[in-house]
């Protein structure tokens, strides 16, 4: 029993050291070890200098309202994710803590916004989504002057809109944020977003033709075009009209820019450009009406090419199979309709014979019933 008693405490006390020499276990020991993007070091000059008020402003232009797709999961609120050297931080674990507390601002493949783009001097910021908290409304802000003083109007809630559901990524940097270009910056958020994932009209573009495309890229308008296309290349427009030409025709004109700058007049024809008129800066007048693209020349739709109706197989009759009808009928089949159908009158006019006979027709003359006295039918 002696033996036994001091091998348990022996035991015990082996574990205890084990435990101790081996320390706590942290959440980030428990993640897959994260190896540096292959694009985010390798675009960085370490030698490069600190970036100019001249790259700020072209970075911020360059990523301001981009539209991204999430690779990872994005938590909401102020803490957000952090990315340096190609890692990001929190771990796994504590970003399942805080999408468990706060939710998700972004799953894998959700859409996102870079709402905001704010460079330190040893970071860089990016709002998704509206960012973590919003400010007050403008009308919230509003203040009205009076011989009394001021007074603020009244707005329903605190000054902290709670419909805030968006978060922050930082890009951290060791000595400064370094001379790069927007293709670089993108190259270093590769690890949490995704740039280079369709959106809806860069999907639509891949539909179009070739010449369509280079219009839409260069923000030009062709005649022959449809309306959406139109607004994929100028957006959409600041000013309609609707007039009738020469002979009386109605038509809709849609109005781009202003004097002194160009102006272009988009007259559409259904929902097809059929004349663009420019006004270029120097006041010259150019008018294109020649169809420039036709969007119906890779799918025609002609009568004559629909296929005609064939007959329909395994039609339901009263004859045994292997059985001839006693008569040929010389209508096709295919025109052939029911004696149902043959009788019903056409639907939306109205019967001529106020007796309720369909025309064509010649009423049938039926005897008055027999008065009194009267002999019935011979039997």
């Amino acid at each position: 029993m002696a033996r036994r008693g001091f091998t348990g405490v022996g035991s015990a006390a082996l574990l205890l050291s084990l435990c101790v020499c081996a320390g706590p276990v942290r959440a980030s020991d428990t993640d897959p070890p994260q190896t540096p993007s292959a694009n985010a070091p390798a675009a960085l000059d370490p030698n490069a200098p600190k970036i100019s008020s001249q790259t700020r402003l072209a970075v911020i232009r360059s990523l301001q309202a981009e539209r991204v797709f999430a690779k990872i999961v994005v938590p909401q609120g102020k803490e957000g994710l952090k990315i340096k050297d190609g890692k990001v931080s929190p771990s796994q674990m504590a970003v399942a803590q805080l999408v468990a507390e706060n939710g998700a601002a972004a799953k894998p493949g959700d859409r996102c916004v870079i709402t905001n783009v704010e460079i330190r001097d040893k970071e860089i910021i990016f709002d998704i989504n509206g960012g973590p908290k919003k400010g007050p409304k403008w009308y919230q802000r509003i203040e009205i002057g009076s011989t009394g003083g001021t007074a603020t109007l009244p707005s329903s809630g605190n000054g902290q809109s709670l419909d805030a559901h968006g978060t922050t990524v930082k890009l951290e940097f060791d000595r400064y944020v370094p001379e790069m270009t927007g293709d670089q910056v993108r190259a270093l958020l590769a690890p949490v977003f995704d740039f280079h994932a369709l959106t809806t009209e860069e999907a639509y573009e891949k539909t179009l033709p070739p010449k369509v495309q280079e219009a839409i890229k260069n923000h030009q308008i062709l005649v022959g075009m449809n309306k959406d296309m139109v607004m994929y290349a100028k957006g959409r427009p600041p000013q309609k009209i609707r007039e009738k030409d020469d002979q009386g025709r109605e038509y809709e004109e849609w109005i781009y820019g202003a004097p002194p700058e160009e102006v272009d007049f988009v007259r559409f024809k259904g929902n097809e450009v059929a004349q663009l008129e420019i006004m270029t800066v120097d006041g010259q007048k150019v008018v294109r009406t020649e169809k420039e693209v036709d969007l119906t020349q890779d799918q025609p739709e002609v009568a004559e090419n629909k296929p005609k109706p064939q007959p329909q197989a395994n039609r339901p009759t009263l004859m045994r199979p292997g059985e001839e009808p006693d008569y040929k009928s010389t209508v096709p089949e295919d025109q052939r309709v029911s004696t149902q159908d043959a009788q019903r009158p056409p639907d939306g006019t109205a019967n001529p014979d106020p007796n309720g006979v369909p025309a064509g027709r010649q009423p049938v003359p039926v005897s008055p019933p027999p008065g009194p006295g009267a002999q019935g039918p011979p039997q």
